[in-house]
């Protein structure tokens, strides 16, 4: 039975040099997760709302899944420091629940990605056509156009048929340099043509959250399978430290 014991204690060892190892990686995924939320929020959040008002939580999933993720990190090492069974079998239900979490997020954002670009399309085509240059919606367009440089959905004739067209003519975002317009020939669309952007947003748009959405996906994916490697730790540590334990008695 020492003998047993003394087989033991190494193995116990190494899978909590392991675990701790894997705990601290662990913990580093949530902070990527938490920076990824952040950054989402910053850079993404003008397009995301643009795509649908509940969308704009998904920033927020990420924030929260990212804290989350970083304090159970840190618990995964109290419980692997300690060498408490119970302890290790709880924290390899929370990565399993978080792997389950992650592979439904990650596979319905893939499976309903060209829903998105769909409901954008409808969304911003609306966005627009309303557009009054002073709500949400509107102050979404304008900053789309800016940064994209662009004008309107497929292209810049498409602000004709917009509310504000009658009275304003294109928006100041559609020009090419500001300085260059005036309130009149925003109002011209013969001479505002060569003073705004020609190509649209739509097309800008869906390649620049195709781009950066497959980023979040890759991180999501590959921090939901690492979760495996951990469960597989957590589990083998909990029954060689009970084992061990039983032996002792």
């Amino acid at each position: 039975m020492a003998s047993r014991r003394m087989e033991t204690k190494p193995v116990i060892t190494c899978l909590k040099t392991l675990l701790i190892i894997y705990s601290f990686v662990f913990w580093i995924t949530g902070v990527v997760l938490l920076a990824v939320g952040v950054w989402g929020k910053l850079t993404l959040g003008t397009y995301i709302s643009l795509v649908a008002e509940n969308s704009t939580n998904a920033p927020y999933v990420l924030i929260g899944t990212g804290t989350t993720i970083v304090v159970f990190g840190l618990f995964g090492c109290f419980a692997t420091c300690r060498g408490s069974p119970w302890m290790l079998k709880l924290y390899a239900m929370f990565l399993s629940l978080v792997f389950l979490a992650e592979l439904v997020a990650g596979i319905s954002g893939f499976v309903f990605r060209h829903e998105i670009k769909d409901i954008f399309l409808k969304t911003y085509t609306d966005a627009v056509h309303n557009y009054n240059g002073k709500d949400e919606q509107s102050h979404a367009v304008d900053d789309v156009q800016n940064s994209l440089h662009c004008c309107g959905i497929q292209n810049y004739t498409n602000w004709s048929t917009s509310i504000y067209w009658p009275k304003h003519g294109f928006p100041q975002s559609c020009c090419i340099k500001s300085s260059d317009c005036n309130p009149e020939d925003l109002r011209n669309m013969t001479i505002a043509a060569t003073k705004v952007h020609q190509q649209g947003c739509y097309e800008l748009v869906t390649s620049f959250m195709e781009t950066n959405m497959g980023i979040i996906a890759g991180v999501a994916f590959g921090i939901a399978f690492l979760q495996l490697i951990g469960m597989l730790l957590a589990c083998c540590l909990s029954r060689f430290i009970t084992a061990n334990q039983y032996e002792m008695v």
